[in-house]
Formats: structure tokens, C-alpha cells, sequence
């Protein structure tokens, strides 16, 4: 490829690269001292089989600072391992374990365990339902001290209904230093998040159910997880229905609030990925094909073309490079040298699109022993 569609493709990288400066500039960031939390807050946290990372989990949760009215409600859905007996031997009152019970048709674990978390919310707490805040942790995150905090202070300054604050990518490998910061990189890239915050359309949202946090009447609002019941990527589908019902939803900036190590090693990096990226890029396996393919065209075709010698194909290759140290430098993920393997992460991306595509066209998806979405028929329809 040569010519025009190098210039075309390289100009757009350019301004993917500009716009994530301006993302980078703009995104919501907390308090460096955030004021104390006012009111009751109730921090859910799903977990199944996750003996080796609820300790760790709910150690910084109990640690928060400036959350005088805490409780953490752990929903045990079905851990075969150790995890209960991890949390029984936490000798602190403000922790409730509760059974996510058997789930119900139509449900996902994760969206069930999420709504019985959220139902025990406020009990015995003395709190309206318009009065406290919900924050949803998975058991891999680890919270910083001025977390929930500093988290809470962004929602209340800003008139917000839900804030996403997007941990800090921890990563270990090569495949996951390649594959794991894309995720901040995409919304950082694409996401007008000024628009966002203030626009009512739901489809313009991002969110990570890793840490998020709301008040209760805009939960209630929404119809909670119920709403989002059936949904692979319900942290997403969540934001969007808090928008529908006229609140406000935007990711913000949680490099200085929590970290993550999504995965540890390729194998679990592979199976993660595979089981939800049909479902985070589009919706469906041909926009997810399509959103894939429009990625590598801006952002791996000019490196090539630079590689026979075209200077938009290096300009191109430049201002990916530049981006991706933009939003790794915003999100608090490595910059150098990762920035320079942009092309390859895409195409490590485009593999795992299409694993994730396979594998829902067939209807083999799985996670934790249990069946996710459902296949898909030849005419494009779904079955159960």
C-alpha cells in the first residue's frame, strides 16, 4: 500500500494522537486530599474462586481513609476453593459474606453476584435509598488508601451518576504489556469524555467494572444489574443505562486510585480475552471483525508501509507510537519501551478478535465453568 490511502490512514493516526493529548488534558481526575465521605458507603465485591486474591482485595478495602461509614458486602458465587474461609478469618464487623445462591435463567454470574451484593446494601445501615454510594470492586484490584475517597469526591464535584476509575495497569509479561494497556488506550484515543460526560447518548460511554462507583438512587434508577442481566460486558452496559434513565456516566482517571494485574501470563491472557472481546468491540462478531480491521488500518498498515520506505507510513507509525505514550503516560501504564511495539499489540489484538469470534460462532465460550453468551446460528440470530 502506497500513496493516498497511506496519507489517509496516517493522517487519522495523527489525529488519534492529538485527540488522545486532549483526552489526556481533560480526563477527571481526583482530589491529591480528598475530603471525608459523608455519607454510607457499601462496597461490593463478587468473587468466585478467588482464594489467592480476596485477602489482598479486602485488606485495602478495610484500609480506606476518609470512609468513616463503610460496610463490604463479599458475594461468594460459588467458590469451590478456599475463598469463604479467606473472608470468614477477616476479624473485622464491617465485612458481610453472603452466597450469590443458584443463578437465575437469563442471568450471568457476575451481573447476579453484583445484584445480590447491591441488594444488601443499606441494611441496618440507617440510610435512605437516596443517600448512600455503591462502589463494585473485583478481587484482583488492590484500592489505595484515599480510593473510595478520592473516587466519591469526583462523582459529588462534578454532579456525575457513575465514575469509572480505571486502575493502573499492572503487567508482567510480554503478552500482557503488549495486550493490557490497550484497553485505557482505546477509550483514551477515541472517547470524547468531555462530550461524554455531558452528552445523554448512551453508546458514547466507557466504564470498567473493575472499580466503579455510583449512588444508590442512580443505580436504582437504572434498574441496577437486573437491567443488564444477560450482558458479557455489564460494567459497560451499566453505564449505558445509567445514561438512558438521564444520568451521567464517564470513565476518569484511577492511575493514582487502584492497580490491576488483569492476568497473569499469556494462557489466562488468551482465555479472558477470548471469552468477552466479541462482545467489548462492537456488540457482535461482524462489528467486532469491523472495529478490529478499522484499528489495524490506521495503526499497523502505515508502520508497514514504512517499512518499504513511505514517509506517511513513518508519520503514521510516529504518531501511533506517540499516542500510545500519551494515554500509557494519563493511565499509568509503562511507556517506553512498550509504545514502540503499538503495531504488534494491535495485531496480538487482532488475534485474540478472532479467537474471541470463533469461539462464539461455535458457542464454546466459557469462564470459571460456566457457559457465556450464546452461539450464534448462520442466519446471524442467537440461540440459547
Amino acid at each position: 500500500m502506497s500513496g493516498r490511502p497511506v496519507r489517509v490512514l496516517a493522517g487519522l493516526a495523527v489525529a488519534g494522537a492529538v485527540h488522545a493529548a486532549v483526552n489526556a488534558a481533560l480526563v477527571r481526575r481526583p482530589p491529591a486530599q480528598p475530603p471525608p465521605v459523608r455519607r454510607p458507603v457499601t462496597v461490593v465485591l463478587p468473587v468466585r474462586d478467588e482464594e489467592t486474591q480476596v485477602g489482598g482485595c479486602l485488606a485495602a478495602v478495610l484500609a480506606q481513609r476518609g470512609v468513616p461509614d463503610l460496610r463490604v458486602v463479599v458475594v461468594d458465587d460459588g467458590s469451590a476453593d478456599g475463598t469463604a474461609g479467606v473472608v470468614r478469618s477477616v476479624a473485622d464487623d464491617r465485612v458481610r459474606l453472603v452466597p450469590a445462591g443458584p443463578l437465575p435463567a437469563g442471568w450471568l454470574g457476575k451481573p447476579h453476584a453484583c445484584a445480590v451484593g447491591a441488594g444488601e446494601a443499606g441494611r441496618g445501615d440507617g440510610a435512605g435509598p437516596d443517600d448512600g454510594v455503591l462502589v463494585f470492586v473485583d478481587a484482583d484490584v488492590r484500592l489505595e488508601p484515599d480510593a473510595v475517597a478520592g473516587a466519591v469526591a469526583v462523582l459529588e464535584a462534578h454532579g456525575l451518576d457513575l465514575v469509572s476509575p480505571w486502575p493502573r495497569p499492572v503487567t508482567g509479561g510480554p503478552a500482557e504489556r503488549l495486550v493490557q494497556p490497550l484497553g485505557p488506550w482505546l477509550w483514551v484515543t477515541t472517547l470524547p469524555v468531555r462530550l461524554a460526560e455531558r452528552s445523554p447518548r448512551p453508546s458514547l460511554t466507557a466504564a470498567n467494572g473493575q472499580f466503579l462507583v455510583l449512588p444508590r438512587s442512580a443505580y436504582a434508577r437504572a434498574g441496577g444489574h437486573a437491567a443488564v442481566r444477560g450482558e458479557v460486558i455489564e460494567d459497560v452496559a451499566l453505564a449505558r443505562a445509567v445514561k438512558r434513565t438521564g444520568g451521567r456516566a464517564v470513565p476518569v482517571d484511577g492511575s493514582r486510585l487502584a492497580s490491576c494485574r488483569m492476568y497473569d501470563g499469556w494462557p489466562a491472557l488468551r482465555a479472558g480475552y477470548t471469552k468477552s472481546l466479541w462482545a467489548s468491540v462492537g456488540g457482535s462478531p461482524v462489528a467486532s471483525a469491523a472495529t478490529a480491521a478499522a484499528l489495524t488500518a490506521v495503526w499497523v498498515l502505515p508502520p508497514l508501509a514504512a517499512l518499504r520506505g513511505s514517509r506517511a507510513g513513518l508519520v503514521g507509525y510516529a504518531a501511533g507510537v506517540a499516542g500510545r505514550a500519551v494515554s500509557a503516560a494519563a493511565t499509568g501504564s509503562r511507556v517506553w519501551p512498550d509504545a514502540l511495539a503499538h503495531p504488534v499489540s494491535l495485531l496480538v489484538f487482532d488475534l485474540l478478535v478472532a479467537a474471541s469470534v470463533r469461539a462464539r460462532r461455535r458457542g464454546t465460550l466459557s469462564w470459571r465453568g460456566r457457559p457465556v453468551g450464546a452461539p450464534v446460528r448462520a442466519r446471524g440470530t442467537m440461540t440459547r
